[in-house]
């Protein structure tokens, strides 16, 4: 059974291939490699030990080898025992695996360190290379969501380049950054992950109680994802070349007003303040409304589609050429990668080039160095620049070109609404960012002893980032004035030191002792340099002479520096491999903090209890893994912006006489010399299982994490001359359950199909504020940290309704809310909690299917029981009749709904019209459909490949939600955080639309 299971990873063990070499007296060895019942093993591995020379069985379990008459052959199989036969004078060798159960709990990467899954206490969530690699994506933190438990990963629009936002066990924080911290092959990141190509990847592991991440002390206060990138193996030369591309379509039309409805629209609008009679539209009533460019569009039905010609095809591509390999002595993976995603907005795009070398040398028996080196560029063109807005509220009426096919600037006389198109003309919005990396980590190991090693670390991270900007005269920010310009360049230079040793002894065969101690250092100095202008003579010089503007509107520098010292022992010990305990204290000292808090103790205690071990299920057929984790520790937080702690000046100008003014300093914020570390305390418990040899495996886990002296603003009276100042106030609480479950769900002949379903549900309160409820800063105690506090609409008023609805204040047609005090007025006294951005729960499912050579494989995501805020439709649902409008369905005389407002020349926005701009967020989305094509061995001979699989691949391809499918949405996906200038669950007005992709791709080894 197992033989089968693992047939479809034959060409995966390909890489472990060797270079044959010539020996004197060699024995030419064949026979065939079964496992426990007789079945054969394909693609089992054959080494002969001490040497590079090697093979792999075939389909049959088949294999031959060159060896010398003294050597030995070292049989292996990944989830079975291996086994070693020494030569002599046989030539023909049978062999038969027999099952490591163990080996079903795959080893894991650890913080400093991996280990077996058995024998970890933490609550970490393992991603591979094949979950990362279903998925052409841009960023890898995308290949988390829905794959990885507690893991809350949110997209918010399509726009090319953009960043997810990664939530781990939902919000602790107020002020502080709520962000995890990113860990690369043992180097803590600030530059963040867009430059880290996603295929040079080979695990991410996200690392979630207080066990797992207090080892990284305050930076894994809001957890830890470890990432991995690919090594080379000793054996022969392997070269694989990887790519893909795809084309990509709005997902979906955003639905406004055509011609003829904007024009019903406006008469509606016109009829509610009664410029316009009631009953069918005349030619004469038309005249008095319409403007002589909308006359003519309403007599030759024209209908302009603006967001139409704005959009486009667009593309996805990625190429890849790596090598690996290695001697006993060095290893290496090299790997070169250029990717470019063109959005389907026009002028939105972005282009990463990436080349990675991972090099191993072991220098002798005792010491080992190797690197880590990633160097990258990137271009983001449209980062800042999206048209789409202005063509949503144009007048589909008007006139966009002349007779000749000439731009009209104006296409009505509306002087706020200019041409959406003229955005687009070649060089009128210039919006560039491009951005090197160079990101490396050096190691060097010493095995000082048996069981003492010491090993240490350098990484430096620099980031050299430069955005430059262009807005031509001809433009609807600028309307005919003179053109801007500005130029935003940084420079980011990072580096981390750590020294760390391990030590590791086994007593009696019973007794396993790890103790690592670890000194680390990290400085961070950030430079930035802003100038932006207006008047700039030549619309060719964009941003590169803004010395020849006539105007300079803005000129900055600025320097931020910081610096971490840390101290961290932890200590595991395990008993016949059935009992385990983790012991780890960690010690911070930031500058962020103040003299008096400057450094922070942070511990935490875990215990294992591997129940499968014990000697009533020791022996069972049934049970694999059975282990029960506790753990209980404390971690603190120190991501806020530095100086906080200090007094800062801010410029401001005094007045000498009444013609001269001179420019000083004045106090500009408050210090606090007494912050202190935000500290977050978790008890987490979990489940490991493992039935039936692996075909029901997974965990599930429970925890309570209370995080207490939040780092967040204090208001105060504005007599002081101070907004407030920052300080430690209140208690948070996140608590919830997750389930990570994977199931072999038929196995047959050489057809298999198994299943990965990802459970998260996070409940986060306010436990306690210094002053109770804070209206003005919108929190709640026993809700979460972010709500919808507003109006709730109930309705709107009818015909039948009026009396009623004058006592309020209000008119047929208008917004009905409801009067929570049954005061019969509607005021600030009628808001109410109407939700939160916090899902009730999130889930993911894979299912994969293998039969022969092909594999198909689908993802599907859902978040249910959130609430979102549309200011997409606070935009483009005004109903006052002068732009247009999302086709939305109205109220009027002849269609009495309850959905929308009557449509009203004065009001600028409906009343109460915050209430029209909530909505339920909870989708469910088809992530990802696979299907691919690996060539059997024998096709593999006849053009000379290892291996060959095709694929094609559809992204994105369905969104089910009321939002999109009820309300006109575009997507319903939005950070839960504020961040990237969009709040907290809200999408904004400009928004990018969901894409389809349809992806076709080739993996090639040689």
């Amino acid at each position: 059974m197992k033989a089968k299971f693992y047939t479809h990873l034959r060409v995966v063990l390909f890489l472990l291939l060797s270079v044959s070499y010539s020996w004197a007296q060699e024995t030419q060895v064949s026979g065939t490699v079964s496992d426990e019942t007789g079945q054969p093993l394909p693609g089992a591995t054959i080494l002969v030990k001490g040497t590079t020379t090697g093979t792999t069985s075939d389909l049959d379990g088949k294999y031959s080898i060159s060896s010398p008459a003294n050597g030995t052959l070292v049989f292996s199989f990944i989830g079975y025992n291996p086994v070693e036969k020494v030569v002599g004078n046989q030539t023909v060798l049978d062999v038969n695996l027999s099952p490591d159960l163990s080996d079903l709990e795959e080893v894991v990467v650890v913080g400093y360190g991996t280990a077996k899954k058995s024998q970890l206490t933490g609550a970490i969530s393992s991603v591979g290379s094949k979950e990362i690699q279903e998925l052409p994506i841009t960023d890898a933190r995308q290949a988390l969501q829905g794959r990885a438990a507690g893991v809350d990963v949110t997209q918010a629009g399509s726009k090319p380049g953009s960043a997810p936002q990664v939530r781990i066990r939902g919000r602790r924080s107020f002020n502080a950054s709520n962000e995890p911290l990113y860990v690369v092959d043992g180097i803590p990141t600030v530059g963040g992950l867009d430059d880290i190509n996603p295929q040079d990847i080979t695990s991410m592991e996200v690392l979630k109680d207080a066990s797992a991440t207090a080892i990284y002390g305050s930076r894994g206060a809001n957890g830890v994802v470890l990432i991995t990138t690919k090594r080379g193996s000793v054996g022969k030369t392997i070269v694989t070349v990887d790519s893909y591309y795809g084309v990509s379509q709005e997902l979906g039309r955003i639905e406004v007003f055509d011609g003829p409805e904007f024009a019903e629209y406006k008469r509606e609008s016109r009829r509610a303040t009664g410029r316009y009679p009631e009953g069918p539209a005349t030619a004469e009533a038309d005249a008095k409304i319409f403007e002589p460019v909308e006359l003519e569009g309403i007599a030759l039905g024209r209908s302009t589609d603006y967001p139409a010609g704005l959009m486009q095809t667009g593309n996805i591509q990625s190429h890849q050429i790596g090598v690996s390999g290695g001697s006993e002595k060095t290893t290496f993976f090299i790997s070169a990668n250029y990717f470019k995603d063109v959005g389907v907005i026009q002028n939105q795009d972005f282009t990463r080039y990436t080349f990675r070398i991972n090099l191993d040398h072991q220098i002798n028996s005792k010491i080992k160095i190797g690197t880590s080196t990633l160097f990258s560029r990137s271009d983001r063109n449209g980062e800042n620049f999206n048209p789409l807005g202005g063509a949503l509220a144009e007048n589909p009426l008007g006139k966009p070109f002349d007779d000749e096919g000439n731009l009209i600037f104006l296409p009505t006389t509306d002087g706020l609404r200019t041409n959406p198109f003229a955005e687009v003309v070649p060089g009128a919005q210039v919006d560039e960012t491009r951005r090197y990396r160079a990101f490396t980590s050096f190691y060097g190991s010493w095995d000082i002893a048996k069981g003492l090693s010491y090993r240490v670390v350098f990484g430096p991270d620099l980031n050299i980032r430069r955005t430059g900007r262009f807005t031509g005269s001809q433009t609807n920010a600028r309307r005919g004035g003179p053109a801007a310009g500005s130029v935003d360049d940084r420079f980011q230079f990072n580096y981390t030191l750590e020294n760390i040793f391990t030590y590791n002894k086994t007593i009696n065969s019973i007794h396993n002792i790890n103790i690592t101690a670890l000194q680390s250092f990290q400085q961070d100095r950030f430079e930035r340099t802003t100038l932006s202008v207006l008047g700039i003579p030549a619309a060719s010089q964009l941003y590169h002479r803004l010395g020849d503007a006539s105007q300079i509107t803005g000129a900055n520098t600025d320097l931020i520096e910081w610096s971490l010292l840390s101290y961290m022992a932890r200590v595991n010990y395990s008993f016949k491999e059935k009992f385990i305990v983790t012991g780890t204290v960690r010690a911070d000292g930031s500058s962020r903090f103040g003299a008096n808090n400057k450094f922070g103790f942070f511990p935490s205690a875990a215990i294992g209890y591997n129940l499968h071990q014990e000697e009533f299920l020791k022996n069972s057929k049934n049970v694999d893994v059975l282990k029960l984790r506790v753990s209980y520790g404390s971690i603190g937080n120190q991501a806020i912006d530095p100086y906080q702690t200090q007094a800062l000046l801010g410029r401001t100008s005094y007045a000498w006489d009444t013609n001269t003014a001179a420019f000083g300093y004045r106090p500009n914020s408050i210090g606090n010399p007494d912050l202190r570390w935000e500290t977050s305390t978790t008890f987490n418990s979990g489940l490991d299982f493992s039935f039936f040899k692996g075909r029901i495996m997974g965990s599930l886990e429970y925890y309570v994490t209370n995080t207490s002296d939040l780092l967040a603003p204090q208001p105060l009276p504005n007599s002081t001359g101070f907004g407030g100042f920052l300080t430690n106030i209140g208690e948070t609480q996140n608590r919830g359950i997750e389930l990570s479950l994977s199931t072999l769900n038929i196995e047959k002949g050489d057809f298999t199909w198994s299943t990965d379903i990802i459970f998260t549900r996070n409940r986060e309160e306010i436990i306690s504020l210094p002053n109770g409820d804070d209206l003005a800063a919108g929190r709640f105690i026993g809700q979460p940290l972010t709500v919808f506090f507003d109006l709730k609409k109930v309705g709107i008023w009818q015909t039948s309704e009026k009396d009623l609805a004058e006592s309020f204040g209000d008119k047929p047609g208008e917004i009905k809310i409801e009067d929570v005090n049954g005061d019969n007025r509607i005021n600030s006294l009628d808001r109410q909690i109407l939700g939160s951005a916090v899902a009730d729960f999130s889930m993911g499912v894979t299912n994969r299917f293998n039969f022969k050579g092909f594999d198909f494989s689908f993802f599907i995501f859902t978040r249910q029981g959130s609430m979102i805020r549309s200011l997409f439709h606070t935009s483009n649902n005004n109903l006052f009749g002068r732009y247009n409008n999302l086709d939305v369905d109205y109220w009027t005389l002849n269609n009495p709904t309850n959905a929308y407002p009557r449509p009203n020349e004065n009001q600028e926005f409906p009343k109460y019209s915050s209430s029209l701009n909530l909505f339920d967020g909870s989708f469910i989305k088809v992530r990802n459909i696979n299907l691919g094509y690996t060539f059997n061995d024998v096709a593999l001979k006849k053009i000379g490949f290892s291996s060959l699989r095709l694929f094609s691949s559809i992204q994105n391809p369905f969104i089910f939600s009321n939002y999109r499918s009820v309300h006109k949405g575009v997507d319903p996906e939005t950070f839960m955080d504020g961040e990237q200038g969009v709040e907290a669950g809200a999408i904004t007005a400009n928004v990018t639309p969901p894409v389809v992709q349809y992806t076709f791709g080739v993996n090639v080894k040689f």
